[in-house]
């Protein structure tokens, strides 16, 4: 049975910007596949706002998020596979989801064709994720 990260990913997303609120993205930014600028993570961990005025387009499916943001200035491509959304939430109330860590499936090419790893970085030991430390404070949707 496929995840259903993405599906929720997807659906919080929509259910965030129909009410006004600013969507934030946080991301396991060492796993594999995981394209970001590089400095901008904390801890292994990046927060993105992905609200429709700070990104272009934006792509969202089973397999990753994609889309253009600006850092410092700097037009960037960010490539997110699934399995890093650590948390989808609200900036202004924090109501969102927080998932919990998914293994690679067997088979799974976590990198977009032709892309490597953002920045070149190592992406953890032996092609697992690391477990980034600490967990993020936001409100869980009933």
């Amino acid at each position: 049975m496929n995840s259903s990260r993405p599906y929720l990913v997807r659906a919080l997303y929509e259910w965030i910007v129909d009410n006004d609120c600013t969507p934030h993205l946080l991301v396991n930014a060492e796993h594999a596949g995981v394209r970001v600028p590089p400095g901008y993570a904390n801890d292994g961990q990046i927060v993105l706002n992905v609200s429709p005025s700070a990104v272009r387009h934006l792509h969202m499916d089973n397999d990753a998020v994609s889309f253009e943001g600006r850092f410092g200035g700097v037009a960037h491509s960010l490539y997110i596979p699934s399995a890093a959304v650590m948390a989808i939430y609200a900036r202004e109330n924090g109501q969102g989801m927080v998932f919990d860590l998914e293994p690679p499936l067997p088979g799974d090419d976590p990198e977009p064709e032709g892309d490597g790893p953002s920045g070149g970085e190592p992406s953890g030991s032996g092609g697992e994720p690391s477990r980034p430390s600490g967990r993020p404070s936001l409100k869980v949707v009933k």
